[in-house]
Parts: C-alpha cells; structure tokens; sequence
C-alpha cells in the first residue's frame, strides 16, 4: 500500500480534514454577526451621547430625534417627546388654517417665511430666492408638511377645518412648481417628499410626473459632471423619494418601484463614498434598508464608513468641517444611529390622538 492510498483511507486523517472544514465554514458564517455587532455597538455608542444631551437640544431637533428613534425601537420613552410635538402641531395648524379664512392671508404668510428663511449657507440662501419667485408655495409647503405630519400621528380628526386646509392645497399649481427644471435643481428632496405627502393625503397624485421629471433632468452618467452642491442635491432627491413612500421610516418600500434608485447608488457607490457627506451616505444604506435589502454590500460598505467617521473624543459623525456641536449634527448622527444598529422591525407613529394615546 503506498503512502498516499494510506493517507486517503485514514478515517482519523479524514475526520481532520472534515473538523478543519466545519470550522473554517463556521467562522465564515460567523463574521457577518461579529461586523453587524460592531455596527450595531457604534450606533448604540453615539446613541448615547445624544441621549445624555437630548434634554438641551430645540424643540425641532428633540422632534426630528425622538421621531426617528421610536420608529425603530418603538420605545416608549421617546413618547412624551412626540406629544409635545403633537400639541404644538395641532396649535400651529388651528392658527394657519383659520387664517385661510381671510384674504391674503397664505400670500402674507408666504412673504413672512420667505424673510425668516436660514441664509447661513449658498444653498439655504438659492432655496430663500426660489421661494420669493413661487408666490404662497413657500406657505403650501408648510402647511402640507404640518398636515402629513399630523397624518402620521392618527391627529387628522382632531383639526378643525380641515376640509379648508385640502381645498386650499388642492388649488395650488403644485405640477408647474415641481417641474421646473431651476427648482429641481436645488430642492429635489423637498419636492421627491411633496408629491409624496400629496398622494399620502388624497390630494393629487403626481408622483410618476415628478420621477419622469427628476430622471430626464438627472439622466445616467450626469454625476459625472454636476458640481458639489447639484450632485448633493440629486443624491438627496433620489433617497427622498425612497424615504417619503416610507412614510418617513414607517413601513418598508417596494425594491421593485425604487429599483431606478438602488441601481444608481449600486453602480455609483464608489464616487459616493469619496464625495458625499456623511448624511448622504446614510441615507443612500437607508434606502437599501427600507426596501428589505439589509444584506446588500452598499450597506455594509456604508456602515463602515460611517463608524469610521465617529471621533472618539466627540462620540459623535463631526461636521465635513469637522464642527462637533450637537444639535447641529443631530440629523447625521441619528440618520447613522439608524444605519447602524437597524433592528429589521419598523414602528408606525406614534399614534397621538385620543384613541391611541
């Protein structure tokens, strides 16, 4: 017998051979659990600093916070803050609509938000001169934004009035606003979230207009050439569209109707890692995640970059200037507290009316 034909019908030798195997699979099936560990302790790690600061941070960032994180943990503490928002909501909606009431009153209203509108950055002051040029949309825009929001919260019975507040939107030229091809160019996530918030609201439907819109002005390949803050704004666009269907982190979306979106950032993952902010990369997984795609490399690639991006001193995503205050910071850090430690399961509301509460 040779040496060889002995080594092959060793039953010691084989049962080695076959131990080594199992264990080299089981290591490799357990690597993704030890990486989704590690993201997840990240998350949980700027979790914490915004947990310890959320008592001191306004009113909007403790709302756009506290919203976001119940949705994926259905955690009861985050409740109190959401009703508080609900109040104020419910105040802010009883004032604008009884205004509709009197002449002028959307048109003033307009030209009040339009003066009080943020000029800190290029791109805020761009959105400010839009605004000016469109009339009551600045007006619409709010009012639709507090009604959805109040849709999410099951608080849409408890308005007054409320059929003066749809017929007023109902009126409003939304198509013409939507697709200009200058409004497009730097407000495509609030005009992907409006169309939505209207069919959501049973106003009008002109959300297949709008992505015919978005696409011819941002055809495959355009990326290429945009500069800083049009790219931003198309990468924006396209997970807004993915983020409004899901009623804002409520319910999953269909792959196949994002599918145009999620083949975009596939293709484009590279250059969206070198280029785009923090806050962007989030989003880009957060459209994966929505559309049950968990285990797609973008999201693993995603989730490394941003757990990367943490500063240890800080505990927190600093600013692309590298700028640490919170409330600042709080839209990217809880957009990567979500990317980072997604629990799979999704919780609609909070539902504020009487009924749920």
């Amino acid at each position: 017998m040779t040496v060889q034909a002995s080594r092959r019908g060793s039953p010691l030798l084989r049962w080695a051979w076959f131990g080594l195997l199992a264990l080299l699979v089981g290591c490799a099936a357990f690597a993704p659990e030890l990486e989704r560990e590690r993201h997840r302790q990240a998350g949980l790690a700027i979790q914490a600093v915004y947990e310890a600061a959320l008592p001191e941070l306004p009113p909007g960032k403790q709302r756009h916070y506290a919203q976001r994180l119940y949705r994926i943990t259905g955690d009861d503490r985050y409740l109190e803050l959401n009703r508080e928002y609900g109040r104020r909501l419910l105040q802010q909606l009883d004032e604008e609509i009884a205004g509709l009431a009197e002449p002028g009153h959307a048109a003033a209203r307009s030209r009040e938000i339009v003066e009080g509108y943020p000029q800190r950055t290029a791109k805020r002051r761009a959105r400010r001169e839009m605004l000016a040029d469109w009339g009551e949309i600045a007006f619409a825009r709010q009012l639709l934004f507090r009604l959805v929001q109040a849709d999410y919260h099951g608080l849409l019975p408890e308005i007054e009035n409320l059929a003066r507040a749809r017929d007023y939107l109902a009126g409003v030229d939304w198509r013409a606003f939507f697709v200009d091809p200058e409004v497009m160019r730097i407000y495509a996530a609030q005009v992907a979230n409006q169309v939505v918030f209207l069919h959501q609201l049973g106003i009008v439907d002109l959300r297949r207009e709008v992505v015919d819109a978005f696409r011819h002005q941002y055809p495959a390949g355009s990326a290429e050439w945009l500069d800083e803050e049009e790219y931003f704004n198309r990468l924006y666009g396209m997970t807004h569209f993915v983020i409004a269907a899901s009623r804002y982190y409520q319910q999953r979306v269909d792959a196949e109707e994002f599918a145009w979106v999620l083949e975009a950032f596939e293709r484009e993952i590279e250059d969206i890692l070198a280029r785009a902010t923090e806050d962007i990369q989030a989003e880009v997984a957060l459209s994966f995640l929505l559309a049950g795609r968990e285990d797609h490399p973008v999201v693993g690639r995603v989730r490394d970059a941003l757990a990367a991006a943490v500063d240890p001193a800080a505990g927190m995503i600093p600013s692309p200037s590298g700028g640490t205050d919170l409330a600042r910071g709080e839209h990217r850090n809880v957009l990567a507290i979500m990317v980072l430690r997604w629990p799979g399961r999704l919780y609609p509301g909070p539902d504020l009316s009487p009924a749920g509460s």
